[in-house]
């Protein structure tokens, strides 16, 4: 899908590094004017669709399928092979997750589906055409926009997935619609599923968004990188890193990166704010890891916490009845903690 002519994609710089567990610091300034809060009412921003098409028995086919979503409806599901099973977003699958609720999906995919059937674009390429052609995996990457406030604060939030896949349907759309009903204009990243390359693509959608924030009505002072396992990888790489590491422009570090589920253990002294959390039947991020990783950032100085829940395993997402239920006011708490008031 083509995007707005006001709206540039950013050019490439060379000299990438690989993500790798050697990780060095690198500097990086922060932004200083911010605003409380977006101001939503108790139900939110988003309501239910007049007349929602799609229930817990459409089938995922369907869904990529419709004419709606043009060409980017085959990415609100994963491209790879052999990572999801089940035929209708009721009995919808994905490896290594856990905890996916039917309800949320289906109002996920009506929510996408309202927002495009009205004349909203939801759907933003990050790379051109020529790049796209001279890298064709570079065609299944791109932003899924969920609208919050006109002018509010941003976040960017990239699935897991083990770098083998992209699980958005129950990690980053999940939480984008929960930041957009709280009045922030949430992007949930399709990305390229290698460690390199999906920073790279990280760091493009950074200097994407901040280079058309004025055309895509969001501001990105103060902006927040959330991710779960190995989405959560790439927010605290590149949030410590810096997107110029990969490619891109040195932009602001985020304000706080959100990290869930995730093994990262590595602590370099010039990591961004960090709030985490994590189950303690996780068999695939060990809880105990990521407290250690939690009190290490503590002692370098770096704001740092972490909610750890009985019993959950990985890839909870929202957490929607579950002991985790809940944990987007502790990070959104986090966030708004660490955002700069303007000077008077």
């Amino acid at each position: 899908m083509s995007w707005p002519a006001e709206l540039r994609i950013p050019g490439r710089f060379t000299g990438l590094l690989l993500c790798s567990l050697g990780l060095s610091a690198c500097g990086s300034t922060a932004m200083t004017q911010s605003s409380s809060a977006p101001q939503t009412s108790a139900v939110g921003l988003h309501t239910a669709v007049t007349e929602a098409p799609y229930t817990t028995e459409t089938t995922i086919d369907e869904v990529r399928d419709d004419p709606v979503f043009g060409d980017y409806g085959r990415l609100l599901f994963p491209v790879e092979e052999g990572y999801m099973s089940g035929s209708t977003l009721g009995d919808l699958q994905l490896v290594w997750y856990h905890n996916i609720d039917p309800k949320m999906t289906v109002q996920i995919v009506n929510y996408l589906y309202e927002q495009a059937s009205s004349g909203q674009q939801i759907f933003y390429d990050i790379y051109t055409e020529a790049e796209k052609q001279a890298d064709p995996d570079k065609a299944d990457t791109g932003l899924f926009f969920f609208r919050g406030e006109e002018n509010a604060r941003t976040a960017v939030v990239s699935a897991g997935g083990g770098f083998a896949y992209v699980g958005a349907m129950q990690d980053s759309f999940p939480v984008s619609l929960e930041l957009s009903d709280r009045g922030y204009n949430a992007f949930a990243l399709i990305y390229r599923p290698d460690a390199e390359e999906a920073c790279e693509d990280l760091s493009r959608a950074i200097a994407f968004l901040h280079e058309n924030a004025q055309s895509l009505g969001i501001d990105m002072t103060d902006y927040s990188l959330w991710g779960g396992s190995a989405g959560a990888r790439m927010a605290n790489w590149v949030g410590t890193l810096g997107t110029g590491m990969f490619g891109e422009e040195e932009y602001p570090q985020p304000a706080i990166v959100v990290t869930q589920y995730s093994g990262i253990s590595e602590v370099t002294g010039s990591e961004p704010p960090t709030y985490a959390n994590v189950g303690t039947a996780d068999q695939i991020a060990w809880y105990r890891t990521m407290e250690d990783r939690i009190d290490r950032l503590q002692e370098a100085g770096i704001d740092a916490e972490i909610d750890v829940f009985p019993g959950l395993a990985h890839g909870f997402g929202l957490g929607t009845g579950t002991a985790a239920e809940g944990w987007v006011d502790h990070a959104e708490a986090f966030w708004l903690r660490h955002m700069h008031t303007e000077e008077e």
